[in-house]
Formats: structure tokens, C-alpha cells, sequence
């Protein structure tokens, strides 16, 4: 995993040389995609796979709902998390990848681009920054967390629910943080620069190697009514143990 990380970040890299003459293609409103996502998927999948033939490849920009996550070893690939980032020449941008045995999450790796800082995590093996090991944060008032987050600029029909949340934890916290690339956000809740994250709607390739590195950061990670967070389209609220019930207390209310 951190070879097909390295090999899709050699590929972003080269794009981002050449970011004035990329053409944006539109998924949908505010969701974008260039031919480096896809040449970072396809860098993905050959290591991958190659390594593991009978592997499932579950990557975005190739995503099908039909194939499923409990498959003997799956691979949730985001191969640019940060897309729109990327495009402007914004350096917060990542390479995601989860590992799924018999639909288990069982390690994670999240490359961060910009800075080539690694954040990775095997189940039971600890959660590692540039192979040192990490904690989430040990902060426990509010009034001195740094809370990250992510708009809903998919589901523009959750702002109103969103921007009551935003008000309420705005008062309460020492500041929010809008980074931009969802994999990222989640490894900095694992190295304890984000105290507690939340956001709405999220994909399954923006998560799934996050969930497990805060959870081997001593964290915790739900969803939005604080069950067990699964690799699904949903939202999330992670933090440490603390920070997470604060947050996830507040959400409910607002």
C-alpha cells in the first residue's frame, strides 16, 4: 500500500507541474476530476493488484455500488482526496488507501502530497507518522479545541442543519478548520493537530483508511448518532474520547 501511495503521488506530482494546461471535467456541481485523479487510480490499481490478483479494487474515479466491501481482501482507494485543492495549486492534497479483509478494516495508508508526510496503520499495529508512532490529543475543553470540518458542498440541502452546527461549535470552540481533503483532516484528528472533526456526507474512499488510523490513535469515530462508523456514504464525527462525545452531544442538538 505505501508503494501504490508512492507510485500515485509520482503521478499527481507530475500533474501538478503542469497544472495551467489540466482540463476540469465536472462530476457534478463542485465535484471535479482531471486525467491525473484517474492516471493516480490506474498507478493504484497496478500496484495493487499486482501484488494481490485477487484483490477488490474499490477507487473512486472507477467506483460500481456493486461491488461490495466483504470480499477475502478489498482495496477503498482515493487517488486524489483534495481534487478541487490540486486544481488551484492549493498543497493540501492526499492519496488514500484502506484495506478491507472479510470486510474488516485491517490498514491504512494516507499520503500527504504537498509535504510527502505518511500517516499509516495496521488493526492492533498502532497509528504512525513518518513510522513514529501517534496519539490522538489529550484536550478536553472546548473552549481550547481546534475543530476540523468539511462543507457540504455536494448536499447544499443539509446547509441550513450544517450551518446550525457550524454557529454552536463556532461559540464554543477555540476555532474551525476547513482544509479541504477529508483523508487529511482525519489523520490530523490521529496526530492530535484537529481535537474532534465532523462533516456531513463522506465517501467511502475519503474514510476509510482515516477511520482506522484515529481508532489505532486511541480515538473514536461514528456516525452522526454516534454508532460505530462503517465505510458507507454517510457522515462522521471522530475525535478523542472527550471531544468526540462533546461534539457529537452538540450535533445532536443543533
Amino acid at each position: 500500500m505505501l508503494d501504490a501511495a508512492a507510485r500515485a503521488a509520482a503521478v499527481i506530482r507530475e500533474g501538478a507541474a503542469e497544472l495551467r494546461s489540466i482540463t476540469w471535467e465536472h462530476k457534478g456541481p463542485a465535484d471535479f476530476v482531471s486525467h491525473v485523479d484517474r492516471g493516480a487510480e490506474d498507478a493504484t490499481r497496478t500496484a495493487l493488484l499486482g501484488a494481490f490478483p485477487d484483490a477488490v479494487f474499490i477507487g473512486e474515479e472507477t467506483y460500481d455500488p456493486a461491488v461490495g466491501l466483504g470480499a477475502d481482501l478489498a482495496f477503498v482507494v482515493d487517488p486524489l482526496d483534495g481534487t478541487t485543492n490540486f486544481l488551484h495549486g492549493f498543497p493540501w492534497y492526499a492519496v488514500s488507501i484502506g484495506a478491507t479483509v472479510g470486510g474488516a478494516l485491517a490498514a491504512g495508508v494516507v499520503l500527504n502530497v504537498a509535504t510527502g508526510e505518511i500517516f499509516s496503520a495496521t488493526r492492533g499495529g498502532g497509528a504512525y507518522r513518518n513510522g513514529v508512532g501517534i496519539e490522538v490529543s489529550s484536550t478536553t475543553d472546548p473552549a481550547r479545541a481546534l475543530i476540523g470540518t468539511g462543507f457540504p458542498f455536494k448536499g447544499v440541502d443539509r446547509i441550513d442543519d450544517y450551518v446550525r452546527q457550524f454557529a454552536m461549535i463556532t461559540r464554543a470552540a477555540s476555532g474551525i478548520r476547513r482544509p479541504g481533503a477529508a483523508a487529511l483532516d482525519l489523520c490530523d484528528v490521529a496526530c492530535g493537530r484537529f481535537d474532534g472533526f465532523w462533516e456531513l456526507t463522506l465517501s467511502p474512499w475519503d474514510v476509510a483508511a482515516g477511520i482506522l488510523i484515529i481508532r489505532e490513535a486511541g480515538g473514536l469515530v461514528t456516525d452522526l448518532v454516534g454508532e460505530p462508523k462503517r465505510i458507507d456514504h454517510a457522515g462522521l464525527i471522530a475525535g478523542n474520547p472527550t471531544m468526540h462525545a462533546w461534539l457529537l452531544d452538540v450535533v445532536r442538538r443543533a
